[in-house]
């Protein structure tokens, strides 16, 4: 089992997206103004590049998910709810009112409690779930880059990017209004959010991990092509009680995933080209902003409708985001120590530490599922 990962990636990720709120307070500007900035154009615009285009595909499979799983609950063919996941969830994020968005996406996180309650019905051996997390077993050569997916997924280049812009917008918004609490206090916020954010994501995680391997993994079922295959697949197995946890599961984290997936995509495009940007504008202000947003949406239903499969893009897209994230996470070091770019306020000797082991940590994953590919004999 592989839920050791999530007890390595917990503090090495909070960390990260801790220097990213950072930089969007102490900046007030979003991860792709401040490399801006800071670094010369062809940096960035890969980088932004290889985000979109990984963004994208997250788009499609999860719209895929939802829009099966959809139909396993409710009858009726997937594709029809898969337009219309897309249409409210970019409607939502172009018409409903930032804050009040910001509180519904909030809320939307609960859905997530849905995979632990669906690993409390079915029969799991918790010593078992303890000992492969608290004692990791080195992946065979073909499970690297499993182990490089999972990597890309927790410490996720498009968490970065939305962790600073939101930031930045707060901030932004805070100035225009009443005077915000001391830059003590945002710090401790920060902090407090990053830290227990990453923590209820990846206790999460690891319940999906254990209800995968008490149930189809020791069913035999190995081969799983769409999200909703794994949810049909419970049935037998686990009960309806179950199925249905683990199907609205799903749905409600894709409703969650969406709006981030194309928003941190429309706020790198929009700050590299230095267009008018912002959940908090309104759409007939950051027109090219929410057009971004859009095209995003409409990209994620044609991968859908397209031949690519979606659970083999999805782990693909995955690992694209585990080899990015180590160069991008030296970058995002750098520029949050860099007293200049961070008005005075440089990030601590704690974060850089953290941050660092997460740098390495990326790189020693990427270069030992490089050579899984290479020699896959190869332990």
């Amino acid at each position: 089992m592989l839920g050791w990962t999530m007890l390595l990636t917990w503090p090495l990720a909070a960390a990260v997206q801790e220097i990213c709120g950072r930089i969007g307070r102490s900046t007030r500007a979003g991860l792709a103004e401040t490399i801006r900035r800071r670094c010369p154009s062809p940096v960035l615009r890969l980088v932004v590049l290889l985000l979109f285009i990984a963004n994208i595909i997250n788009l499609g499979a999860d719209l895929g998910a939802m829009g099966s799983a959809m139909s396993l609950i409710g009858g009726g063919p997937p594709h029809p709810w898969v337009i219309v996941f897309a249409l409210a969830s970019t409607l939502l994020e172009t018409f409903v009112d930032y804050q009040r968005y910001a509180r519904l996406l909030r809320w939307m996180t609960l859905a997530l409690l849905a995979y632990a309650a669906t690993a409390f019905v079915v029969h799991v051996s918790w010593g078992s779930v303890l000992r492969g997390l608290v004692v990791p077993a080195m992946p065979g050569s073909g499970a690297w880059m499993l182990v490089a997916a999972i990597f890309g997924t927790t410490i996720s280049p498009y968490l970065f990017f939305w962790q600073a812009s939101q930031e930045a917008e707060e901030a932004g918004l805070a100035s225009a209004g009443d005077a915000e609490p001391g830059p003590d206090w945002q710090v401790r916020r920060i902090r407090l959010d990053s830290w227990l954010g990453m923590l209820f994501s990846n206790v999460i995680a690891i319940f999906i991990i254990v209800t995968t391997a008490a149930t189809l993994n020791v069913a035999g079922t190995t081969q799983i092509d769409t999200a909703a295959q794994a949810a049909e697949a419970l049935r037998p197995l686990a009960g309806d009680f179950a199925f249905a946890l683990f199907a609205v599961g799903i749905i409600g984290t894709g409703m969650l995933a969406i709006p981030v997936l194309a928003g941190s995509a429309a706020y790198a495009v929009s700050e590299a080209f230095g267009w008018r940007t912002g959940l908090a504008q309104s759409a007939g202000r950051a027109k090219a902003f929410y057009g971004v947003i859009a095209a995003a949406g409409l990209l994620g239903v044609l991968v859908h409708f397209s031949s690519i499969d979606p659970m083999r893009a999805l782990l693909w897209s995955a690992v694209v985001n585990g080899f990015v994230a180590a160069p991008l996470i030296a970058l995002v070091i750098w520029l949050g120590s860099d007293s200049e770019a961070m008005n005075g306020q440089p990030i601590p000797r704690r974060l850089q530490l953290l941050g660092g082991a997460a740098c390495l940590v990326m790189v020693g994953v990427a270069i030992m599922t490089t050579v899984s590919w290479i020699a896959p004999t190869a332990r």
